[in-house]
């Protein structure tokens, strides 16, 4: 669900809700690629039970990913999918469920927003296609260089939707890949796989919803099961909350902002496009070696614990003095439901309601004040009590000229800001220019460059030419500067104003300012309800009666989203027909606005959603003839698919931001226009155009294998219930697959790259979830025997959030020892690089033998001075003479055993003894300057532990008199750790 700055705003409110995760790594040797077992214990410090993946928040960065080359053809594409699968599998080890859920087709609420976003994507990526020839002319016009264009077919990602071949062919793969991985990976072995590919109804996230809540209801289901759900959604962390469950764990990507991206037109990075130059590329390395390379880091992944936020929410919303008993699962159900007004991907989002604003806070603020006038909570189990709701809008209204005052203000406040800012930086840069710059031997030169000029012979005349050079650029800058404003001068004296001997006015694009986008509403200013309604509904303000639709509409939309969260789809035909929201001081007498919703509606069958939801330049993903419907002149649904569309910013500053004002779907003339076409569909289209259902895969040693085994024996077609007792409590129906993946029998690869599946052990059949009376409903309680996960928050937490430092965790265990390192360390750090420069980075591997040029954690032999005065070396007692553990005080965590392999792997070098014989050197190293610099007392001692203040006092001051000896002489530093997950540079 898309909610702006919703993560951003809940992380730093909550800021202990966020823990790193702790990735194993896989080995190599000899060239071989030796994967992570993931049967053993998670390094993280937990297990869980369930894993479950939004897929489609997989497949986006795999198929066209932001920050590094986009994978070739569709094969590629496939394999970076299994490998991203791989690396979650590997961080999150789960030991009884896999459940993969892709986007199938979604109810007609969600469409207008899949709709929106086809439409923009297309437009945007031909007025990129379009921009990139403009710029291409220009630069080669002026004589710039840019790489040949390439004809290549652009990639998209409109494919990602229901019903196309691509989607198609993504089950097949992942069909295979499942089966590949229970036969071959012990990690697999004992889990069931379920898998949901785009043929079953439903978003991914809330099928992953739909099975837990079903599973939740039935006896046998265990109450303290620990989730895992990995999506990088907002809507995924209130979805969490409302399942009650006590053990639930969101994994998602860490964002990290202004990632570089390559120009789409001269593939270098530091620019965009429009201030593409049409340089030539520098050269990267000694030799171009990296001239083919984006600079890219691979993504990390951190855990967000809802057991915290629980806790933080808690602490928020508990209240005294109520006239009711204080119920948290219900309060927390309210919590939820008051995210909905910010924005959900259903319903456009109230006027005066932003998150930047703090409207969350509003909110629980109005909440926790009015909850005694309204006798009880605002929702129960996913059904809305409107007329406690409708105290809550009111509280709001009142406030909405203030809210729209204050946000004009602020926003002024900031352009001023950023003004003053840019004014600031632009003085420091004129100021930073030399009037002129150096030439012959003083000019700057690259650091070891070989062409460096000659001796200047005569320094007096080679000044001279300097300033002369100098002072003739001014002159040059100062003709065209003239000639530029007698051009415009000229133009503008043909007209009646502008010649007022003022000057003439600059451009914009000489101007601090940005431009602004007209805003005709002006909600800061008196009349704005008129105003916002003729603009944007065009109709006068004093019409009740369509105020009232929309509100009705807007109410209807609430309480289908709560229940859409909490009970499943109340209706696949409801959505809400307006582009806008109504002001929250319309919200009177909602109480019978909204009754109940259609039943036994049915979803849209994939093509179907593919001609709601396309625009006619994704058509090629459609049978000819319903392409023809988006194209031809004559069709009787032209009008779904405008060539161009207003985009409303709607007090927004970009595009993305704003409102495609897109016309909706008349669900009614589109089947009528489909029924003409229908039989023109081949048996493959027939085949992509149905609803399938879930697969279940287990391992040929799982309890459940032979049970299946003797279904496929027997023929077995009608459905059979799972015996609880052999799937860790999971139950459901089983059906018998037409083309099933069976135990030694081979499973043919879709993919050239990778090979057949000759012994294969894995068994699959079709599953549904256990079914329910419609008007049964599902209590969002706490399961009995469930138990609550361990207080984690100190005293200390609940100020974070406002002031302070604040250090991420790792992992789950609290008390995990993480590297420190003070001032003095980094000044010795920095000695020791200043005193090593033009060789290797920090982690930089030297040639055996030759010079020490790398840093502190590089494989070359250690120093000369390491080896002064009359040191002997003994490997064994050097690294047994160390304590091996390092307490935070001390600077350094413990070493972590050799099963865990360092983040950075480092080939041996010369006997092939590698780190193993480079840590022994430096303890060795280590031992020697510790005798010398403290007299041999504390020979043993790490860290920071400095068993005489005069000792550390005297080494301060003998410091900037060693410059020239041995890092670490007279200091009691502690053991370096090997590196895993920080890095000092």
């Amino acid at each position: 669900m898309g909610v702006p700055a919703f993560f951003r705003w809940l992380s730093r409110k909550y800021p202990s809700i966020i823990v790193h995760c702790l990735e194993e790594k896989s080995k190599e040797c000899n060239g071989v690629r030796i994967p992570v077992d993931t049967s053993k214990p998670n390094p993280n410090e937990v297990e869980f039970d369930n894993l479950y993946l939004d897929m489609n928040g997989i497949i986006h960065p795999c198929t066209h990913p932001e920050d590094k080359p986009a994978p070739k053809n569709e094969d590629e594409m496939m394999v970076a999918i299994f490998e991203y699968i791989d690396r979650l599998f590997n961080i999150i080890r789960p030991r009884r469920v896999l459940y993969m859920a892709i986007d199938g087709v979604a109810p007609r609420a969600k469409m207008n927003q899949q709709r929106s976003r086809r439409f923009r994507a297309s437009k945007e990526g031909a007025e990129l296609v379009e921009e990139k020839q403009k710029m291409r002319e220009e630069i080669i016009q002026r004589g710039g260089y840019l790489p040949p264009d390439e004809i290549k077919e652009r990639f998209d990602s409109n494919c990602i939707t229901p019903g196309t071949e691509f989607m198609d062919n993504l089950a097949k793969c992942l069909r295979y890949y499942v089966a590949d991985r229970l036969s071959n990976d012990p990690g697999w072995r004992n889990i069931t796989v379920f898998l949901s590919d785009a043929s079953v109804p439903g978003e991914g996230e809330h099928k992953i919803m739909d099975f837990i809540r079903r599973q939740r209801a039935q006896p046998h289901h265990d109450p303290n099961t620990h989730h895992c759900l990995c999506g990088a959604d907002a809507d995924l962390i209130m979805l969490g909350l409302a399942t009650h469950e006590p053990n639930f764990t969101i994994i998602r990507e860490e964002f990290k902002p202004n990632k570089p991206r390559p120009c789409a037109l001269c593939g270098q990075i530091g620019h965009e496009i429009k201030d593409c130059q049409g340089m030539p590329r520098e050269k990267q390395g000694q030799h171009d070696e990296f001239a083919d390379n984006i600079p890219v880091s691979e993504q990390e992944f951190i855990f967000i614990r809802l057991s915290v936020l629980r806790e933080y929410l808690e602490r928020e919303l508990t209240m005294a003095s109520l006239p009711f008993p204080f119920d948290f699962e219900r309060s927390v159900d309210d919590w939820v439901f008051m995210c909905f007004f910010v924005g959900n991907d259903f319903l456009p989002h109230l006027p005066s309601l932003e998150i930047r604003e703090g409207a969350i806070d509003r909110l629980v603020g109005i909440y926790k004040d009015v909850v005694h006038k309204t006798g009880g909570y605002l929702t129960e189990s996913g059904f809305v009590n409107l007329e406690r709701v409708e105290l809550i809008m009111q509280a709001v209204g009142v406030a909405e000229d203030n809210i729209f005052k204050k946000r004009k203000d602020d926003d002024e406040s900031f352009k001023r800001r950023m003004k003053d800012k840019k004014k600031r930086m632009k003085m420091q840069q004129q100021h930073q220019q030399p009037s002129f710059m150096l030439s012959g031997q003083f000019a700057p030169q690259a650091l070891g460059g070989r062409d460096r000029p000659g001796a200047v012979q005569n320094a007096r005349h080679t000044a001279y030419d300097m300033r002369m050079q100098a002072t003739n650029q001014h002159n040059m800058d100062a003709a065209q500067s003239l000639k530029a404003s007698i051009k415009n001068g000229n133009k503008s004296s043909g007209g009646n104003d502008g010649v007022d001997g003022r000057g003439v006015k600059r451009k914009a694009e000489d101007s601090d300012d940005e431009p602004e986008p007209e805003d005709n509403v002006r909600l800061w200013e008196d009349g704005w309800k008129q105003r916002y309604y003729k603009t944007k509904f065009d109709v006068d303000v004093s019409d009740e009666s369509f105020r009232r639709k929309v509100v009705k509409s807007y109410v209807e939309g609430l309480c289908w989203v709560l229940r859409y969260y909490y009970q499943g789809c109340a209706s696949w035909k409801w959505y809400f027909p307006f582009h806008y929201a109504p002001f929250a001081s319309d919200f009177k007498d909602i109480k019978d606005l909204c009754k109940d919703f259609e039943k036994g509606t049915k979803p849209f069958k994939p093509l179907e959603q593919l001609m709601s939801v396309f625009p006619a330049a994704s058509g090629n993903f459609l049978p000819e003839t319903w392409r023809a419907l988006m194209t031809d002149p004559d069709s009787q649904i032209i009008d779904f698919y405008p060539d161009d569309f207003a985009i409303d910013l709607n007090g927004k500053k970009y595009a993305w931001q704003g409102v495609a004002l897109l016309p909706f779907v008349d669900e009614r003339r589109l089947r009528a226009a489909l029924a003409e076409v229908y039989p023109n569909l081949t048996a493959e289209e027939i085949k992509r155009n149905s609803l399938g259902s879930d697969i279940m895969f287990v391992e040929k040693s799982h309890p459940l294998c032979d049970f299946i085994h003797e279904l496929y024996r027997s023929e077995s077609h009608e459905g059979t219930q799972i015996p609880a007792e052999l799937c860790h409590g999971i139950q459901g129906t089983l059906n018998l697959d037409e083309e099933p993946i069976l135990p030694d029998k081979p499973v043919e690869s879709p993919i050239p790259l990778l090979r057949d599946l000759a012994q294969n052990s894995a068994i699959g059949i079709k599953f549904q979830d256990p079914q329910f009376d419609d008007d049964f409903v599902f209590k969002a309680v706490l399961l009995a025997g469930a138990k609550l996960a361990a207080k984690v928050l100190k005293p200390g937490d609940w100020e974070r959030s406002s002031n302070g430092p604040w250090r991420p965790q790792l992992g789950f265990n609290p008390n995990r020892q993480q590297v420190h390192l003070d001032q003095s360390a980094f000044r010795a750090l920095g000695h020791h690089a200043n005193r090593n420069q033009g060789g290797g980075g920090q982690y930089s591997q030297g040639p055996p033998g030759g010079h020490h040029r790398g840093g502190q954690y590089s494989n070359a032999p250690p120093p000369g001075s390491y080896h002064q005065g009359n040191f002997r070396s003994h490997h064994r007692d050097s690294r047994q003479s160390f304590p091996p553990q390092h307490s935070r005080q001390h600077g350094f965590p413990q070493p972590p055993p050799p099963s865990n392999p360092p983040l950075f792997p480092r080939p041996p070098y010369g006997g092939g003894q590698g780190w193993d014989r480079a840590m022994q050197s430096q303890g060795a190293a280590f031992q020697h300057n510790a005798q010398r610099g403290s007299g041999g007392h504390h020979g043993g001692h790490g860290g920071y532990q400095q068993q005489d203040r005069r000792d550390n006092r005297h080494d301060d001051q003998r410091d900037d008199r060693r410059q020239q000896q041995g890092y670490n002489q007279g200091r009691n530093y502690g053991l370096p750790p090997p590196a895993r997950r920080y890095q000092w540079s």
